[in-house]
């Protein structure tokens, strides 16, 4: 569904901090800290990824699939390829 460094890429093309990002999703700050510590995909209750998911979509962020093509017309950024160095998000 999204992962830990969209999340948090996500809030900072917003320039949100996690309480605020927490606040506009209805959900606690600790949710926020936990689902961006993740490993890749973040895992959580599906209720409480569903609200921020939706919080970032009504900020203006647009959440790109692996391989999906952007139905958007506004600027963003996106990852070409993981590094095969990097074993993280």
């Amino acid at each position: 569904m999204i992962t830990a460094a969209q999340m948090r890429a996500a809030r900072a093309l917003l320039r949100l901090d996690q309480r605020e990002l927490a606040a506009l999703a209805g959900v606690s700050l600790p949710t926020i800290q936990r689902m961006e510590a993740s490993d890749g995909t973040v895992r959580g209750v599906v209720g409480s990824l569903t609200k921020v998911v939706e919080a970032l979509d009504r900020a203006g962020v647009e959440l790109i699939a692996e391989n999906a093509v952007s139905s958007g017309g506004g600027r963003g950024v996106r990852l070409k390829t993981s590094p095969a160095s990097r074993n993280d998000d």
